[in-house]
């Protein structure tokens, strides 16, 4: 039974076709000397609550706006204090009943008055949108000059005839919700508004309607071909190539090609009758062949990222200064291709492209994920009364973006199903632009694309792609077509929160298959609202802080830099993992292998120097002579003989590339790529005297006295160190779930915090089962387990002590069958929040998780405790140190404790509980307290990218087994607290409550 059609014809913001009155689309050029003028700037702006809450009065001429708001154009007014934002990531925030639309449509009607410079030409003009979400009405001096959708795609209109001198009106009507909105549900926020450039063009006699310029690279020759299409005919000169040709003309010439790693440009002008448009142009060729994708004749290897235009105070209202800080960004974290999820940004972004060096896959504005809530019913994408709407937004992408080399791919768009609607817009593409491969990810039978393109596909199913021994399709026709198809991943390891683990595993992946070309990490920005408390702290807000109905929660958090564009840990590592230089040292041969990794550049851009530093102190250090190998070649290279290779402790080599010279991303010295490995043979140092063995001793009070340590002679509970009040240590397994730890039900670990704390896992209980004093030794029986659950862990604590050192050494064994990998196993213990400060030697200077540990290099560190906090949008586990050798955690005064492991451990120190950690919501809450929560892990869990995505590999889960370590602990310096001297408030020996997660 079908439901019955609506009553009359639908407005025009629920029609489904892409709007009336527009120009044709046409290439998008930054400037020429046809004259502009920005409407940027302050509008008046009036909110209502629905579409036709308001006449169209407004619009004419003479209208008394003077009681509306002032409202800043570009922006989203739902960031202006009127409304409010919503993150959904798939479900539509309104009924899906295509094309229909709520009554409840919040509508801001713009009004723009300006006048035109006194010099202005008159005659013909355009008026340019490049930006509007997500449906507008336009009038100009009371004409109306049409209607539009694609919220982030161009749209002109002619106003020559309609334009005064003094005195021009224009008014904007924009709609929330639209027709549109069924085809742009982009897991971002839902944000209204005029967010992009408004601009009046002037159009003179005979200027430039449209131009194709085509740019060719033969690499066998080391010719480019030049040809320009222009609307009308004029003519290309290129200075620098002694070239003056007439559009419409061929020519070719031997050119430096443009690449992402080399950006070259030729500066050129294209000169019609009425206008003179300068052009920076770059001759490459892109092309699949024999199964790969091609630059230039060369395989391309993206390392690249999906990005969203965000910013935590304009929301994807960016300006140009923003653009090139992300790409700065990019280029400095060794990124080098970026797909410009789901739509293509604002034009000025590919421009940067070009200039500095990125590969871009350019997609379409389109996505109907939604659809998949309702069994992909009405889908767009397969209904033909659809079709006109999907070809205007191909051709209003192509037809903007067509000029820019660093566009290497064209896509259809994101999340769409399939349907015959995408092949119309590939047929469309192919037969505009066929010089560049089409992708989409939705479609497993590839029958649209040149790419087999697939998202979050595992590590094991990626290596059998790579093999080209996938799943077979049963078309054996399709079959045959994809399995001869480069492969790309569109998006794999999710960003989310403390991650993604497994980075390098992938690209070893990428490098050892040819037909895997990389991929691109979702994503690149955090979406988090810059939002300030009553008391004036900041924080970023997510999905649900608006009191949205429907939401999906931080999953809107899921890049590699913060809101800010501070890098995160998972930035960092990345750039360890994509690094285009590979070093590998051998300390046993005295040599150091380098392999240039690069697509088309060699290494004499680059300068090689060593460190060689013992016990993280530098002794040694000088450059190395490395040849400028070309892509794909590898050489041997002396390492120097050091005398400083014989002095006592533990001996460490870096070898770093750095730039050479200044580029027009980063200074000369940039660091591009390093290795660190150990020296061949550690020289032991003399180790220093201890003293002599500390026998238990009773003491008044129900106390033990061991050395340094004073005990609860009741539970074996170390009270004291030197004076200085400890809390614990206690045997720990649980940690603040991160993102990847609560992730999709899809995903073969399921909800994995969800299963720790069936088990139990977050309250722990620990029974002491015998104290013990025996020789020199305090030993100390615990069983540890959960209410409800016969699982334990047997824990055997012995203390011992010699001189001012007290050694607690550990033995862990599991009872029974467990089902699930631990979050860590370890020791936590509280200390005075006095410590403030942290020193250590080991990984650094950043946070590592066993999956992503590749950036952690061994060192000496040292950093106030409240910056070893990773700030992640919604707090989690965070900030562990690899590999610590020892550790000291100082007061103001320099005194403090020293920890030193055996075997080293995972180091974080942290001025709230886990409890605290796991129940913050935001940055804001917390709050630091008396104590200083230490965690001395023998072992800790990876973290995966199971937030969309596969989980922790076999390699970094850690399994319930058998474990022993040890750890000493030595106070040092003077100003130490005793008994007598704690601050005031509860007593670190009273009994610990829920709060202190003890």
């Amino acid at each position: 039974m079908h439901e019955a059609p609506p009553p009359g014809p639908l407005p025009y913001y629920e029609d489904v076709s892409p709007g009336t009155g527009a120009l044709p689309p046409r290439a998008w050029t930054a400037v020429s000397d046809a004259r502009r003028v920005s409407l940027a700037g302050a509008w008046r702006f009036r909110l209502s609550p629905t579409a036709q809450a308001e006449d169209e009065s407004f619009a004419r001429p003479g209208f008394d706006c003077s009681h509306w708001d002032v409202l800043p154009v570009p922006s989203h007014w739902t960031l202006q204090g009127h409304g409010s934002p919503a993150y959904t990531n798939i479900r539509y925030p309104f009924p899906v009943d295509p094309p229909r639309v709520p009554t409840e449509n919040p509508t801001g009607d713009h009004l723009r008055f300006f006048d035109l410079p006194d010099d202005w030409p008159g005659g013909a003009a355009v008026l340019r949108f490049d930006g509007v979400d997500s449906c507008a009405r336009v009038w100009l001096n009371g004409e109306e000059l049409g209607t539009f959708k694609g919220s982030r795609l161009p749209v002109e209109f002619e106003v020559g005839e309609v334009l005064r001198p003094r005195g021009n009106v224009l008014a904007v009507r924009v709609h929330q919700w639209s027709s549109g909105s069924y085809l742009e549900d982009q897991d971002m926020w839902w944000m209204p508004g005029i967010f992009r450039d408004v601009t009046l063009i002037e159009r003179p006699e005979g200027a430039v309607a449209d131009f194709f310029v085509h740019c060719s690279y033969d690499h066998l020759t080391g010719e480019g071909t030049l040809l320009v299409e222009c609307d009308p005919q004029g003519t290309v000169s290129v200075p620098e190539l002694g070239l003056d040709i007439a559009t419409g003309q061929s020519v070719s010439v031997p050119v430096e090609p443009w690449s992402a790693e080399v950006p070259r440009l030729y500066d050129a002008e294209l000169a019609t009758e009425g206008e003179r448009i300068p052009l920076r142009i770059g001759f490459r060729t892109v092309a699949v062949e024999d199964g790969v994708l091609k630059a230039n004749g060369r395989r391309i290897l993206f390392r690249g990222v999906n990005r969203h235009e965000f910013d935590p105070d304009h929301g994807r209202a960016l300006d140009l200064e923003t653009m090139r800080r992300d790409l700065l960004l990019m280029k400095q974290h060794n990124v080098n291709a970026v797909r410009t999820s789901h739509y293509p940004p604002h034009p000025a972004f590919l421009d940067l492209c070009d200039e500095l060096g990125v590969w871009v896959v350019d997609e379409c504005d389109l996505e109907t994920h939604g659809f998949l809530e309702v069994g992909w019913r009405r889908n767009p994408v397969d209904d033909e009364q659809w079709t006109p709407a999907l070809l205007d937004r191909a051709a209003r992408m192509v037809e903007r973006d067509k000029n820019h080399p660093s566009v290497v791919m064209w896509s259809l768009g994101n999340e769409c199903g399939t349907g015959s609607g995408l092949s119309a817009m590939a047929a469309w593409i192919r037969r505009r632009d066929p010089s560049r491969p089409i992708h989409y990810e939705g479609d497993r039978s590839c029958r649209d694309v040149d790419v087999y393109s697939r998202m979050y596909a595992d590590h094991a199913e990626t290596e059998a792609i790579g093999r080209r021994e996938e799943d077979p399709l049963e078309d054996p026709t399709l079959d045959a077509r994809r399995r001869a198809m480069p492969f790309v991943l569109c998006e794999y390891a999710h960003a989310m929160g403390n991650g993604p683990g497994g980075l390098a595993e992938y690209q070893r992946l990428f490098e050892t298959y040819e037909r895997c070309q990389g991929g691109f990490v979702w994503e690149w920005i955090d979406h988090g609202l810059r939002r300030r408390t009553p008391d004036g702290r900041t924080y970023f807000a997510y999905g649900g802080d608006f009191g949205e109905e429907l939401h999906d929660g931080n999953f809107v958090c899921d890049g590699l830099v913060f809101p800010d564009r501070t890098p995160s840990p998972g930035l960092v590592e990345f750039k360890k993992v994509i690094e285009p230089v590979r070093i590998a040292g051998d300390a046993a041969r005295g040599l150091v292998t380098v392999t240039n990794l690069h697509d088309v550049a060699d290494l004499s851009g680059l300068a090689f120097r060593w460190t060689y530093e013992v016990d993280g102190e530098r002794t040694d250090a000088g450059p190395l002579k490395v040849p400028a190998l070309g892509p794909g070649e590898s050489a041997e290279v002396e390492l120097p003989v050091l005398a400083a290779a014989s002095r006592p402790g533990e001996g460490w080599w870096t070898v770093r590339a750095l730039l050479a010279e200044d580029t027009a991303w980063a200074p000369s010295g940039h660091e591009v790529a390093w290795t660190q490995f150990a020296a061949e043979h550690a020289v032991p140092r003399a180790r220093a005297a201890e003293g002599a063995p500390h026998t238990p001793r009773r003491v008044e009070g129900g106390l033990v006295v061991l050395g340094p340590g004073t005990f609860d002679a009741a539970t074996g509970t170390l009270r004291y160190l030197d004076g200085t009040a400890v809390r614990g240590p206690q045997l720990d397994v649980w940690r603040a779930p991160v993102d990847n730890d609560m992730g999709s039900e899809w995903h073969q670990d399921g909800r994995l915090d969800n299963r720790w704390r069936a088990l139990g896992l977050h309250r722990m209980h620990h029974r002491v089962d015998r104290v013990s004093v025996g020789g020199d030794t305090l030993t100390v029986a615990t069983r540890v387990a959960a209410a409800a659950s016969d699982l334990a862990l047997r824990a055997v604590f012995s203390w011992s002590a010699t001189g001012d050192r007290l050694r607690l050494a550990v033995e862990v064994e599991p009872e029974g069958d467990w089902p699930v990998p631990l979050p860590r196993l370890g020791l936590r213990l509280g200390l005075p929040a006095a410590l403030e400060t942290a020193e250590w030697f080991g990984g650094g200077p950043g946070e590592a998780y066993p999956d992503t540990r590749q950036a952690s290099r061994i060192g000496r560190w040292r950093s106030p405790v409240a910056d070893l906090q990773t700030p992640y949008v919604r707090p989690q586990e965070n900030g562990a140190r690899a590999d610590v050798r020892w550790a000291r955690l100082l007061r103001a005064d320099g005194s403090g404790l020293r920890i030193e492991g055996e075997p080293s451990f995972w180091f974080t120190a942290r001025p709230w509980s886990t409890r605290e950690l796991e129940q913050a919501r935001h940055t804001h809450d917390l709050v630091a307290g008396e104590t200083l929560w230490v965690h001395l892990d023998h072992a800790v869990h990876g973290v995966g990218t199971a937030a969309c995505g596969p989980g922790v590999l076999p390699q970094y889960r850690l399994a319930a087994a058998p474990a022993a370590f040890a750890v000493t602990f030595r106070t040092e310096g003077g100003g130490r607290e005793t008994p007598s001297t704690l601050r005031s408030g509860r007593r670190p020996d009273a009994p610990a409550d829920e709060g202190d997660d003890l």
